[in-house]
């Protein structure tokens, strides 16, 4: 029992962050596309929209767990790619509090490999993931 609740309160805490993210995003778009333009990157205002977007399906399948373990390489790879695109080195200088944001990220990122190999879990989960997906194409190979 406890450790089904600790699973569920794990992908609570990582479906309520993206959900908050995302969030964030929607109700203030034109300040996430700024920051993306302050650290350099073209097309802001799409590229914020397509964090949002991600963002949320980032949410539902930490909530649901279809394609938990993609997802959560996938925001692991996300998490890495915002700590050096916002928060890296070249911004260490100036203010030591983003030292602290980066590495945030890196801790983030091990709980996120670590529920992309344990999973789901087996309650209040929806099974499915690429292996699910694509098994019957290996079957009529």
């Amino acid at each position: 029992m406890a450790r089904t609740t600790a699973i569920l309160v794990a992908r609570l805490i990582f479906g309520g962050l993206f959900v908050m993210a995302a969030t964030f995003k929607f109700i203030d778009m034109q300040t996430t596309a700024n920051a993306i333009a302050g650290a350099g990157f073209p097309f802001p205002l799409f590229l914020a929209w397509c964090a949002a977007i991600f963002e949320l399906g980032l949410a539902a399948a930490f909530l649901t767990g279809a394609f938990f373990s993609e997802a959560a390489v996938l925001a692991g790879a996300y998490v890495i790619f915002l700590a050096f695109a916002f928060h890296g080195p070249g911004r260490w200088e100036g203010n030591q509090a983003e030292f602290g944001f980066f590495v945030d990220h890196f801790t983030f990122l091990a709980g996120l490999l670590f529920a992309a190999v344990h999973g789901p879990g087996e309650r209040l989960a929806v099974h499915l993931g690429l292996k699910q997906v694509f098994a019957p194409v290996r079957q009529i190979a």
